[in-house]
């Protein structure tokens, strides 16, 4: 709870609204000059953020711990773990599942396991019960189905709603089976926090990282503002905060 407090108000959204909220205190405070020079903080701050060339570049620092690996170069393991975060199942008004941008994952871990690269998928996720008529790890099995891969290769872990959870459950079934090398299949944004979590728990991790991001940003209009960019930004500090309280935690350990 603590870590996303802390990234909500670290976003670039987040920062720019506290930073509103304390320019409009500043003006019932009469400081209009401090409150002036705050609000244009807060919009140069969010401008900043919402440009394509700065959120490429924060993207880029991330993902350029992993860059591309061609299947044939990966090591083979005993199990491929694909994380969740690629698929929104089926309910709230949806009749079937819903795949996103990061829909690379599922599609990344079928071509592992076709390239006999493990055995095994073991597809990582849970669900609000309230808004999702199956878990992730349910909604990514279906897709996987149409890709080609057998329900007995398939091992669901249904609790996890975050990646601490997602390793900690996922080694659990591992064990069971005797399963202690992995393939790692995440977004490359995200690679260096869930490798953190799966090693916590004591498994060999190969990182198959897939769906880049960085580098599209490449015309004239990279200086101006866009929604898009703004979510990017976001997603890599959020990953930077994600990591600084991985350090913090091993540091009390």
């Amino acid at each position: 709870m603590l870590a996303k407090l802390v990234i909500a108000l670290l976003s670039p959204l987040g920062t720019a609204l506290v930073l509103g909220v304390v320019a409009m205190v500043l003006v019932a405070s009469r400081r209009r000059r401090l409150a002036v020079a705050t609000g244009m903080l807060a919009l140069a701050w969010l401008w900043i953020w919402s440009t394509p060339i700065v959120s490429d570049h924060a993207r880029a620092a991330l993902e350029n711990a992993y860059p591309p690996v061609a299947v044939n170069q990966l090591p083979s393991a005993q199990a491929i773990v694909v994380l969740g975060g690629a698929i929104a199942p089926a309910g709230a008004g949806r009749t079937f599942p819903d795949l996103n941008s990061a829909a690379d994952r599922v599609w990344h871990g079928a071509r592992l396991f076709h390239a006999a690269k493990a055995p095994v998928v073991l597809l990582s996720g849970g669900s609000d019960p309230a808004l999702s008529a199956t878990s992730e790890a349910e909604a990514m099995r279906v897709l996987l189905r149409d890709l080609g891969i057998p329900d007995e290769a398939i091992l669901l872990e249904t609790r996890s709603r975050n990646t601490r959870e997602n390793a900690r459950f996922s080694a659990a079934l591992l064990r069971v089976r005797g399963i202690n090398e992995i393939l790692l299949v995440t977004s490359a944004l995200h690679m260096v926090r869930a490798r953190a979590r799966f090693e916590a728990e004591g498994l060999t991790v190969h990182p198959a990282a897939t769906d880049y991001e960085a580098g599209a940003a490449r015309s004239d209009m990279r200086w101006l503002p866009s929604a898009a960019a703004l979510d990017g930004s976001g997603r890599a500090i959020k990953e930077w905060v994600g990591q600084l309280f991985l350090q913090l935690q091993a540091g009390r350990q």
